[in-house]
């Protein structure tokens, strides 16, 4: 558009309007996320006069899909509102005085400081990239990285209902994702090179900025996780009701009675379905033809390594960062799930 190309320039993503010009508005694009449920929510309204709805393996997939979404969204909005919190009211440089001076000392305390950040994986990203910028040590931030989405109360609470009577299914998903996140933490210091890391070529919004209003920063990162969030929530739970009433039982059993293939299995489908940590303990509980130790590996896998967490890191921190840590955090966190699941399930 080159009549508006005339009036306002573009600097680092935000809109500058030269002096003199008319002030202009400001507007803010909704999340991917929201979007993506708009457009899903849209299909299904569209089609919802069409007769094959009726039918029983269709009505069986709404059943499920509304079941995994309604049961997870109270927790999703609790994730979400704790985190806008935490990022408009928790001073961003408390971390660096909290971590031990000693990098070897500092992840695995970082990792269990995950749990004051109850929010999804993407809320995650941009609290260790201002870490880092904060002085944190990278190995200190990815572990609470890794840690924060899967340790955190909310998620751990979501789990429980989502396994009633199975407390052991709880401690494991939070002994292997403390565990995968210390290891990767450690890898980092002995194989990581700053090369790797390219540093953020736009603000993110995390913690307070003076002279702005802490609610009106509450609101906007709540609204924003929320949104986003949110809309991989849907679209999640429509790709496990759409795997539970499509896939054919004999592909399942195929998967499902190996131990190994089936671990491996559940966790690439975690990467694929990407589900926001504080829902994936329902859709792990919906895939019942599996093992538990399986089923671990889907919630431990999923809130370190899907499709919108890897391009999330690789626009945060590169391309060359995002697949060399993706890849070695997968095989970290699967095998973390198979020996505790294997001793504690």
């Amino acid at each position: 558009m080159e009549k508006s190309d005339e009036l306002v320039g573009v600097v680092d993503g935000v809109a500058a309007v030269p002096v003199g010009s008319p002030p202009l508005r400001r507007i803010r694009p909704w999340p991917l996320g929201a979007a993506l449920a708009i457009a899903a929510g849209a299909a299904v309204l569209l089609l919802a006069g069409t007769q094959w709805l009726n039918q029983p393996a269709v009505q069986a997939w709404r059943t499920v899909c509304l079941a995994i979404t309604v049961q997870a969204l109270p927790f999703l909005l609790l994730g979400t509102a704790l985190s806008g919190a935490i990022n408009a009211f928790v001073p961003a440089y408390l971390f660096t005085k909290i971590l031990p001076k000693r990098p070897a000392l500092a992840v695995p305390v970082a990792g269990v400081a995950g749990a004051v950040l109850p929010g999804c994986e993407c809320a995650s990203v941009p609290v260790a990239n201002s870490l880092i910028r904060r002085g944190v040590t990278p190995a200190a931030a990815f572990a609470f990285l890794l840690s924060a989405p899967a340790v955190n109360p909310v998620v751990l609470t979501a789990t429980a209902v989502a396994f009633p009577g199975n407390p052991a299914m709880v401690a494991a998903r939070l002994l292997a994702s403390l565990a995968a996140a210390a290891v990767m933490g450690w890898l980092w210091l002995w194989l990581g090179k700053e090369e790797w890391l390219r540093p953020a070529l736009r603000h993110r919004h995390t913690g307070h900025e003076h002279g702005h209003s802490r609610w009106n920063e509450f609101r906007l990162g709540f609204q924003h996780d929320f949104l986003h969030a949110g809309g991989f929530l849907v679209l999640g739970a429509m790709a496990a009701a759409t795997f539970n009433v499509a896939v054919p039982r004999s592909v399942l059993d195929t998967f499902s009675g190996s131990p190994w293939i089936s671990v491996l299995f559940l966790a690439g489908l975690a990467v694929l379905l990407a589900v926001c940590s504080e829902a994936d303990a329902f859709v792990a509980a919906s895939l019942s033809g599996f093992s538990p130790t399986a089923r671990l590996a889907f919630m431990v896998v999923g809130p370190m390594v899907d499709l919108k967490l890897i391009a999330l890191q690789a626009g945060t921190f590169g391309r060359a960062f995002a697949w060399r840590f993706s890849t070695a955090t997968t095989v970290v966190a699967v095998t973390a799930s198979a020996l505790i699941g294997g001793a504690l399930l």
